[in-house]
Parts: structure tokens; sequence; C-alpha cells
């Protein structure tokens, strides 16, 4: 029954009715168990998709099924894990932000043993050259398998990375199928301003300032690097003119960005003489063009930034990509006897990829392909250690590390829709890399083809809808930015909490069998596989889902208990400081 309603008006909107009681609109409103569980694994962070491993003791026998956790790092797929990794991506750009010392150790001398190693590959390596003069082939082959275990054996023996890098023979990540690697240029453009280049120091922390009253303080600084523009747009980052826009240019830009990211930072090292370290993410902007947002380590001016930025540029030298020869109805095909991709008519087989590269070495007027720059927009700030500025810079540059590329910006209207719908048909048709198979519809063969290619749908990361053009890695921290892996920061958290709780840390079980995920392990004590989840002895995830829950509440009321014992215990132990002060005082 509605209400009655006047000539002209509206008519008033209908009460709404409650459900009958057991109906089945009303057994609808009510939540389900299931989603309920899941929320409640989620607010004590229980992976909610959990790995059920089979766990077998080798000196036993016994066999258990153990839950681990997916390691998910985004929200759709595991919000516990994925929000897990990003605290200790917090936790790892905070330990290594403000330091004021080196996180690095230097290397320790080399043993006798190390040496005798080295002086012996030296030998052979001598050995081979003599070999390869004398074109004895067969000792050629000996050596090698002989410098192979020598390799070995030195890795074996505690010393980093490689004595020399592999003879051409033998590498198969040559620039070019023959084993010849290309030389260009590195003569700087003629359009990109020169930049002063130091001596780097073997340094990583920034300058420290000293106040008129002798206080010293060392600030870092927060940067965001953009790419240039590729048309005006709205507010909402969709074009205002979209037959004016450049779609390929900000195609090719979205797949060559990380590249020239690290231009960047080579050319800030250079130019400021140390090793800076930086700590940060890519993500896209409202537009969908990628944009990065890094903490860096001490201070470096304002001008100087820009300046590197405005010179800062990666040429692609690739072959070119003007005409697209062949569309998706017309595409070459794969010739068997030949092995190699033809013109559907002509059977002509097209270009390989060392002839075009070596097209473009012959051309003295060549031209690269694409040249990728940042844009005018350098946002650089200071930041001061322990402030709230520091903690509401290090939650921002970790906002969207949980979300999928795609859903940083959400396309809600048409206009959105339509404007990443041309993005992506411009990223289905750009090369990503040498060995992209978009490549033949340009009338290219890629870098070593083979008949499994599929023009116009490679695989690669940045042809997909989702990912807006950034296939590559989407933190991006410095090598020596805290010294730490992110397993090291796990290690760090457990050992934190194991201290609090007064547990026996990892030094105290060193020489004991322990588990042989922990590095300490003198031998592997238990045998590791992945149970189905139809095996007998894996119960449902509900169940699972249950004792897990369950354990982490008692994890987790321990832990505050104990985190409320050593609250009493320091505010006891600063009654008796204080108290011993006054008594101190009174005697004098």
């Amino acid at each position: 029954m509605t209400a009655p309603t006047l000539p002209g008006l509206a008519p008033a909107a209908p009460t709404p009715v409650a459900p009958r009681p057991g109906s089945r609109a009303a057994r609808m409103a009510l939540p389900r168990s299931v989603e309920v569980l899941k929320e409640i694994a989620a607010e004590y962070g229980v992976c909610v998709r959990p790995l059920a491993m089979r766990r077998t003791d080798l000196d036993t026998g016994l066999t258990e099924v153990i839950d681990l956790p997916c390691g998910a790092t985004r929200e759709d797929k595991c919000a516990p894990c994925a929000k897990k990794n990003r605290r200790l991506r917090q936790a790892q750009i905070r330990e290594g932000w403000h330091r004021d010392d080196e996180p690095l150790p230097g290397p320790e001398p080399a043993t006798e043993a190390q040496k005798s190693l080295i002086l012996f590959r030296a030998h052979l390596e001598f050995s081979r050259d003599e070999a390869v003069r004398g074109a004895q082939w067969d000792q050629v082959t000996d050596l090698d398998e002989a410098i192979r275990e020598v390799e070995e054996a030195i890795a074996a023996e505690g010393l980093r990375g490689r004595v020399g890098p592999p003879h051409a023979t033998d590498d198969e990540d040559s620039d070019d199928e023959s084993g010849r690697r290309r030389k260009r240029s590195t003569r700087r453009r003629q359009d990109a301003p020169e930049l002063p280049r130091r001596k780097v120091e073997r340094r990583t922390v920034g300058k420290t300032y000293t106040a008129s009253d002798g206080a010293t303080f060392r600030p870092s600084m927060w940067l965001t690097l953009t790419l240039d523009s590729y048309g005006p747009v709205r507010p909402d980052g969709t074009p205002l003119n979209p037959d004016r826009y450049d779609y390929r240019r900000a195609a090719w830009d979205a797949v060559h960005f990380p590249r020239l990211l690290d231009r960047f930072w080579q050319n800030l090292r250079r130019c400021e003489g140390w090793n800076v370290q930086y700590a940060g993410c890519v993500e896209p902007q409202r537009r969908l063009a990628p944009h990065a947002h890094f903490a860096i380590r001490g201070t470096i001016p304002r001008d100087v930034l820009r300046t590197v930025a405005a010179a800062t540029y990666h040429q692609v030298w690739w072959p070119a990509v003007d005409v697209q020869r062949y569309t998706l109805d017309r595409l070459p095909v794969w010739e068997e006897q030949a092995a190699a991709w033809v013109d559907p008519d002509t059977r002509e087989p097209l270009t390989t990829w060392t002839e075009a590269l070596d097209a473009i070495d012959d051309d003295s007027d060549a031209e690269p392909v694409h040249v990728v720059r940042f844009g005018a927009q350098v946002d650089a700030r200071g930041v001061m250690p322990g402030t709230g500025d520091a903690e509401r810079t290090i939650r921002y540059v970790t906002k969207y590390i949980t979300k999928h590329t795609g859903d940083v910006h959400k396309a809600t209207t048409d206009r959105q829709r339509k404007h990443l719908d041309r993005l992506w048909q411009q990223l289905q048709l750009t090369p990503c890399t040498e060995r992209c198979a978009n490549w033949l519809l340009y009338g290219v063969q890629p870098k070593k083809a083979h008949a499994k290619l599929k023009p116009g749908r490679c695989k690669g990361k940045v042809h997909q809808r989702d990912t807006l053009g950034i296939g590559g890695r989407r933190i991006l921290i410095s090598r020596d930015w805290s010294g730490k892996t992110l397993a090291d920061h796990k290690h760090d958290v457990r050992a934190w909490v194991r201290a609090l709780l007064g547990a026996p840390t990892d030094s105290a079980t060193a020489g004991q069998l322990v588990d042989d995920q922990d590095a300490t392990a003198e031998r592997v004590r238990h045998a590791w596989e992945l149970a189905r989840p139809d095996d007998p002895d894996v119960g449902p995830l509900a169940h699972r889902l249950m004792r897990s829950i369950s354990e982490r509440a008692r994890w987790r009321s321990e832990l505050l208990a104990a985190k409320d014992r050593a609250a009493q215990g320091s505010t006891d132990l600063s009654a008796t400081q204080h108290s011993a002060q006054h008594d101190g005082e009174g005697t004098q």
C-alpha cells in the first residue's frame, strides 16, 4: 500500500517492508558464515588461501600437514599476506632512509685457499688461450670443463660473483645470434644538456648539517618523477582531444620507463659523486602514464635533481616500426624447411633480427626508433627523520603496492574506459623486447624466432590490459639501502617477537638440529612436499582456517601480555633510577 499523492506532486517513495520471516529474502539478508570466517581470518592476519605442505621427519618418519602462507602481494589474491608484505616494505624503507652509518661492511680479506683457486683458474685460462691459438679444439673442450669445475669450487669456497665472463662461444645471451656484441656511440645527444661527472665515492650516507647551537641533523629527501605530456587532459585523466593524444609515444614510454629510471640514478650518482641510495615504487597516474615516488637517503639540491632529470634519456636502438606491414587478419607464416617466418603471398623470408640491426649499424644517419624522457614536473622536498611527515611519506610510497596496476585508478566513466581501450590497443601492437612476437607485424623476425610465436598476441606483461604497460618490478630499492633483503627483515621481525616472548633465539639453537628452512641447520632433517587438496590427511579449508585463527588469537594474547610486561618493567626501571638519582642528590 502506497501513500496517496496530490495532483502535480511526484509520487511518494514506497515504504520499505521487512521480508517475511523464514522467506528466501530473509535468509539472503543474513551474513554467510564462511564470509564471516574469512573476515575474522583477515582481522587476525591469517592467510585465507594457505598452501598445505606435508612435512616428513627423516629421523622418526612422522608425517604432518602444515599450512604455509601463500605469500601473495596483492589484496585481490590474499589480503592478509599482502598487508604483511606491505608492512615489511615499510619497515625496509624506514630502516634505510635516515641511516647515519654504512649498511654493509667491507668484504673480508681473501684466504690463501681462495687465492690458490683464483691462481689455478688463471693458469687454465692461459692454457685455453694457447689451445685456441693452436686450433687444438679437443683440448679447448677439456679445458672448458676444467674451468667450469674450478669456478664451482671457487663459488663453494665463499667468493661472490664470477672470476671472468663466459667465453663468446658459451654465451647464449649475446646481443646477436652470431655472438657478436654491438657497440653504440656513447656521445650525448645534442638536445640534452651536459652533466658534470665526478668520481663516485664509496659512501651511501648523506651530508650532516650542524646548527649554530652545535646540534647536528641529517635530513633526507622525497622525490617524484613523471613522464612527459602526450596532450592536454581533463581532471579525470582523459584527453581533451583523443584524436590528437599521442598514444603511441605513451605506450613506448611506459614499456621503457624502467630503463629511464636506471639511467637517472646512474647520472645522479656520477653528477653528485657519491653512491645515492633510493627506495620507491612505480604506479600509474590518473592519465594512466607511469610515474615513480622515491625516498632518497641524504639531501641533494633541487636544481641538481631537475637538471639531471632534464638531461636523462634512454635511446631504443631497434628496427623502425613506422609502417605496419601485416595485420591480424593477414599475418606471416612459419616455413618449416627454411625455419623462418615468410610473407604469406611471396613466401619470401622476413628480415632477420641480425639483418635489421646491421642495417642500422651501416646507416650513418640512423636515429633511434624511440627516445624516452622525463617530463618537466619534478617534485622534491626534504624530510626530517623521526617526524610525522616521514611516516606519512612511507605510508604514501607503499599505498598502492598491494593493488594491481589496473586497480589503482578504476575506470568508472565511459570516457575513462575508452581512454584505457585506446592505450591498450596501442600496447598490444608495441614490441616489448627483442624476442617479442609483435615484430612480425612490422616485417622483422624477432631474435631467436620460432614457430610458436603469435603476432599481436605476445604473452609479455606489458601487453596485458591490467598492467598499463608497466611490466617490470614496481618496488625499486637500491642494493645498499638497508643491507638486507625482504627475507632478512622477516627474520628480524621473528627474532623480535621471540625475544619479547622470552623464547629461544636462533643463536641458542645453532648447534642443534632445526628446521631445514633455517640457514643454521647442520643437515636436512625434514622432507617437504606439496599436499593435494583431496589427500585424506588434508582437512577442509574451513577447519584449517579455524585452527589457524585460534592459534593466531593465542599468539596475539601472549604478545600483548609480553608487551605489557616489558612496558611495566621499563616503568619500574625508570622509577628505580629516578629514586636512586634523588637518593644520590640527598647524599651530596
